[in-house]
């Protein structure tokens, strides 16, 4: 397992690279990041313009660029990924995009934690309870449930859980419910329970709705994993050997109906991803979606390029994990 682990961590390098290198030409070919600093009128000095290029490194060929942007050979000190340094941004030379990615990281974190493993513990407990109830009046309710949550575009489920929360609030003329922002305006004078709390509070609407998109799709597979499990012989066996049922789907069964739903739920990063920018778009959260909307508006090319590498390095991981993981749920994977 050691060895597979070493082997598998090795694996990344070649990926992450291979990442690297799509995403600087997709953001260097998506436009100009000087585009809206030469329209502008009255027109900017030529001086200007050149010195912007020359600061952001325009003036180079693209392959000087790559290699710049990866390692910092032949750079100010302010660029160079492998040195922890994103890249100079056009808002300025005192603007650090890896200190506003750090600073962000935390709220965005904090989102998707919550939502992930609520998401999956209510996906594993509806999907089993489905499979070993299949066809009874609970499966059919907790099917149509999962299919209405699947079928919500998660902008618009955002949107209708912030109306609900402010229509509650309104009807019981108290703060039920947080609807904007990741904390409260002003936080001076709170003590830590204060400010835990009012996090907490703020978390509610976003978490359930990230995580209604997640636990939509996994149910659904943790019924139907389940299911093939619970009809499989060596389950059969164990029941006839007069063991209780309880004892059957939690040793034998459960263990081997996670594995399809740990793969999908590894592959679906890159959709929870995608999630977290609409989420918080639509509650104001000044997250890493929040970042990369910012990073879109300024054509803000090394700011979308760290934001990139960020999220491919966590769905990177996050396949990773999986992988190693099938050796822990099912005893008949050993990698060596």
């Amino acid at each position: 397992m050691l060895v597979y682990t070493v082997r598998r961590l090795l694996g990344t390098i070649p990926l992450l690279l291979a990442a690297s290198l799509l995403t600087f030409l997709l953001v260097d070919l998506s436009g100009d990041p000087l585009a809206d600093l030469k329209v502008q009128q009255p027109p900017v000095p030529a001086e200007v313009i050149e010195a912007e290029e020359e600061r952001l490194y325009l003036d180079r060929s693209l392959p000087e660029r790559y290699v710049l942007w990866l390692t910092g050979i032949g750079g100010d000190g302010d660029i160079g990924l492998l040195r922890g340094e994103f890249g100079p941004s056009v808002r300025g030379p005192d603007y650090d995009i890896g200190q506003a990615l750090a600073d962000r990281l935390g709220t965005t974190l904090r989102l998707v934690a919550a939502a992930l493993l609520l998401a999956l513990g209510l996906a594993i407990l509806t999907g089993v309870v489905s499979a070993v109830r299949q066809y009874s009046a609970i499966d059919y309710t907790l099917t149509f449930v999962g299919f209405l949550a699947l079928a919500m575009p998660t902008f618009w489920l955002g949107a209708l859980v912030k109306e609900a929360g402010v229509w509650a609030n309104q009807q019981t003329g108290y703060t039920l419910f947080y609807t904007v922002g990741a904390t409260s305006a002003d936080t001076r004078g709170f003590t830590a329970w204060q400010l835990f709390t009012d996090h907490l509070g703020h978390l509610v609407l976003p978490t359930l709705t990230l995580m209604l998109t997640g636990y939509a799709a996994w149910s659904r597979y943790q019924r139907t994993s389940m299911l093939e499990v619970l009809n499989s012989d060596y389950v059969r066996l164990a029941r006839a050997k007069g063991l209780p049922n309880r004892v059957v789907l939690r040793r034998h069964a459960l263990r081997t109906a996670l594995i399809p739903l740990t793969t999908v739920a590894a592959v679906t990063v890159a959709g929870t991803v995608d999630g977290v920018i609409l989420i918080e778009t639509v509650f104001q959260w000044r997250g890493l979606g929040d970042f990369f909307v910012e990073a879109i508006k300024r054509s803000d090319a090394y700011a979308l390029m760290g934001w990139l590498m960020l999220s491919g390095t966590a769905v990177i991981l996050a396949n990773l994990i999986a992988d190693l993981l099938y050796g822990v749920l099912d005893p008949r994977i050993r990698h060596e």
